[in-house]
């Protein structure tokens, strides 16, 4: 159940909206650990120069500071953690920090050319969804001074990243997770209605099919299956729902010999890329493509349900043309409706 009563509805654009406030409640609420899950968010957009956005963010989540390069800043915001602020173009923070950060006139020239072109990111500390909360008033301040997300660029594909930590480590609970996710896949495109450019751009590919009938013939699997088969099949960065950071912490040395990725960081939780950020709309905010997440976690914990659509997809396969994609999600759409899931 949500925290707080919520009634979901369709904007004139199609998008699900909550009619308040509010991060809906994860239906395995703790961690691996026993705590509260966290979820971080990634926020990519333009409008803004780094500078800009960080007198945002001080008026609204003011903290310490912490200058790490022309590129790069930190917050460090008492009770929620640090803020990490950036220009995001690698080369420029390599060199930034190469040339002794803002010392460099050469890389000062760089880095005003680069807030022009490429995005700012923020990346926010993993967060409990109460805390998450605060992000909807800065994703407000955001707005209001200026910043533009997704549609603001046909070339930058800016959008959101959903960091949930994960609720056990178990390798049987995680295929729960790649199941849902597999089989929700194509309606979750739907449902957050892509950006065509994101859709094109390489950065948030779905899983192959052969992939989803290897994983919905699964039934108990060892860590190292798990692990393996996924490599087998998108050892890349570039892959709606990243189980690399994930997965690098159980067995970094395995993750880092089949992809050779300095951007790979070991965490334990999903990294789901898909939603747009559309920051510049006034009737969007985070609690928007959470709510699509959501989904996805409600299906790996209902295992009836989640067998039942496993069944559906082996049955619906046909000889060389596999699962028809359209009557798929139209399938899909109508029994998440029927379950309120929406």
């Amino acid at each position: 159940m949500a925290s707080k009563a919520q009634l979901y509805f369709r904007d004139q654009r199609g998008h699900f909206l909550l009619s308040n406030e509010s991060f809906k409640a994860l239906t395995e609420p703790l961690n691996y650990e026993g705590e509260d899950r966290k979820v971080g968010f990634e926020l990519e957009f333009s409008g803004l120069t780094l500078s800009q956005t960080i007198d945002v963010m001080q008026r609204v989540l003011p903290g310490e500071l912490v200058s790490v390069s022309k590129a790069e800043q930190k917050i460090e915001v008492d009770g929620l953690g640090s803020f990490k602020v950036e220009i995001d173009w690698d080369y420029l923070k390599r060199k930034a920090k190469a040339e002794g950060g803002d010392k460099s006139a050469w890389v000062r020239e760089l880095g005003s050319l680069a807030e022009n072109l490429v995005p700012i990111e923020i990346v926010c500390p993993p967060l409990t969804l109460e805390q998450c909360e605060q992000l909807l008033t800065l994703t407000d301040a955001l707005r209001e001074a200026g910043a533009k997300g997704t549609d603001e660029s046909w070339i930058a594909a800016y959008g959101v990243h959903i960091n949930p930590e994960v609720p056990s480590l178990d390798a049987n609970v995680l295929l729960r997770y790649l199941q849902a996710f597999s089989l929700l896949q194509w309606w979750l495109v739907e449902a957050h209605r892509v950006d065509t450019t994101r859709k094109l751009s390489p950065y948030i590919d779905k899983y192959p099919e052969a992939y989803i009938r290897l994983l919905v013939n699964q039934h108990e699997v060892t860590q190292k299956q798990l692990i393996d088969d996924y490599l087998k099949h998108n050892a890349t960065r570039n892959r709606a729902l990243d189980m690399l950071p994930l997965f690098a912490f159980l067995d970094e040395e395995k993750v880092i010999g089949a992809v050779d990725d300095k951007k790979i960081k070991a965490r334990p939780t999903f990294h789901y890329r898909l939603p747009n950020c559309q920051l510049e709309h006034p009737d969007w905010q985070l609690t928007e493509p959470w709510k699509v997440w959501w989904v996805v976690d409600a299906l790996a914990n209902d295992q009836q349900a989640l067998d039942y659509w496993k069944q559906a997809f082996i049955d619906a396969e046909r000889p060389l043309i596999g699962v028809s994609e359209k009557h798929w999600k139209e399938r899909l759409e109508q029994w998440l409706k029927d379950r309120e899931w929406l």
